[in-house]
């Protein structure tokens, strides 16, 4: 083996590796809060869902993809122990400084928003995310001036959505972003350019930065050959069947309950699993059988799940189908991304040498087979996060 050969592989090994000690799975990662708002003539009223542990810990949401890389993580762990009364105690103790960061405007006045009800569920798996149904209001100005709602960053993101009758407006705020004016009467207005925008960067974001399960199962595509018919056909089958799955899903066709999602997540580890497997015994060819080509089909309509999941948060507002389709390219836009890169980082400099495949597409495979592995034992709950690696 060469030695830029061998170095690089390394480099693989040890940036691979090092990716599985971030990875918890579902139970620690930071997810959206969801507000569904109405505004009448006199007051606006939020009814949030969100987990408030977090928030009453103090973890800026802005800066982690998951509690456990906060340095409040034991205060967050803690909290999760907590009885219903005594978590909504903490947090009517704690809301005085979280009510100051969420932002409420209208007529140029800044609202004083007002904690309600806090319906907190009862403890059940302390290492699984809690999320509890709140209600806030504020009194608006006299008039019919709109209120814009938004809060602050480290309070994470914020999906908010407005009905009135058969209207409906939503819309994903990260970074202490505001929403539209939302109307008194009827709903906020957004443009098709706007959507199309939003749901492209948000399908690019769940695979890049978010989406490394999805990473790892489009680098096993690549990994299977270089030649550019077997890519295409897998990248092709894998987009037509997750597009198929996401449209279904969205318009309700096709629901899975909350409760069943980590089995799906738990396929999507297992899809992982076979690509690099499979990789390993029946890679490197110039062309590619019907049988790969429906076993990533396949896959892809699970996977498609795991994003649909997302769309149901978000709902499509008033462009649905501009919306869904803008959702899928940026999702394949991230993909490719990932395949782009991998390809200028091994393929062309590397992918005409002879050792490519047993120092480099093999051993990634592997590793790439060994975290999926990882992630179906733990999304069954037969092992533990892992220690982060250095």
């Amino acid at each position: 083996m060469s030695v830029s050969l061998r170095i690089l592989s390394r480099v693989i090994l040890a940036a691979i590796l090092s990716m599985v000690g971030a990875i918890t799975v579902s139970a620690h990662e930071v997810q959206p809060a969801v507000a569904d708002v109405t505004v009448s003539a006199s007051e606006i009223t939020i009814d949030l869902r969100a987990a408030l542990e977090p928030l009453i810990a103090g973890v800026d949401l802005s800066a982690v993809t998951d509690t456990d890389e906060s340095p409040l993580s034991a205060r967050n762990d803690a909290l999760r122990a907590l009885p219903p009364a005594e978590l909504e105690a903490a947090f009517r103790e704690a809301w005085p400084d979280i009510a100051r960061r969420i932002n409420l405007t209208s007529a140029e006045q800044r609202l004083t928003p007002q904690l309600g009800t806090v319906t907190v569920p009862e403890i059940g798996d302390v290492e699984l995310r809690r999320d509890s149904q709140l209600t806030i209001t504020a009194l608006l100005p006299e008039g019919d001036a709109p209120v814009v709602l938004g809060w602050d960053r480290a309070l994470g993101g914020l999906i908010v959505r407005q009905v009135s009758g058969d209207e409906g407006y939503d819309v994903y705020l990260t970074d202490g972003g505001l929403t539209d004016p939302l109307p008194r009467s009827g709903v906020a207005e957004q443009t098709l350019g706007e959507a199309v925008m939003r749901y492209v960067v948000s399908g690019f974001d769940h695979i890049i930065p978010k989406g490394l399960d999805h990473i790892l199962f489009v680098l096993g595509l690549f990994f299977y050959a270089l030649a550019w018919r077997p890519m295409l056909w897998q990248v092709t089958a894998f987009t037509a069947a997750h597009t198929v799955t996401l449209a279904l899903a969205t318009l309700g066709i096709v629901n899975i309950p909350d409760d069943m999602m980590w089995l799906v997540e738990t396929i999507i580890a297992a899809s992982i699993v076979y690509v690099a497997v499979e990789n390993i015994w029946a890679g490197n060819r110039r062309d590619i059988g019907w049988g790969r080509i429906a076993i990533v089909f396949g896959f892809g309509l699970l996977h498609g799940l795991g994003f649909a999941s997302v769309l149901g948060e978000f709902g499509l507002g008033q462009h649905f189908l501009a919306s869904l389709i803008s959702f899928n390219v940026g999702v394949e836009i991230g993909q490719l991304t990932v395949i782009a890169v991998a390809f200028l980082l091994l393929g062309l400099p590397f992918g005409s040498k002879p050792l490519y495949r047993p120092a480099i597409a093999i051993p990634g495979s592997l590793i790439i087979a060994a975290i999926g592995v990882y992630w179906v034992l733990n999304r069954i709950g037969w092992v533990g996060d892992l220690p982060i690696l250095t």
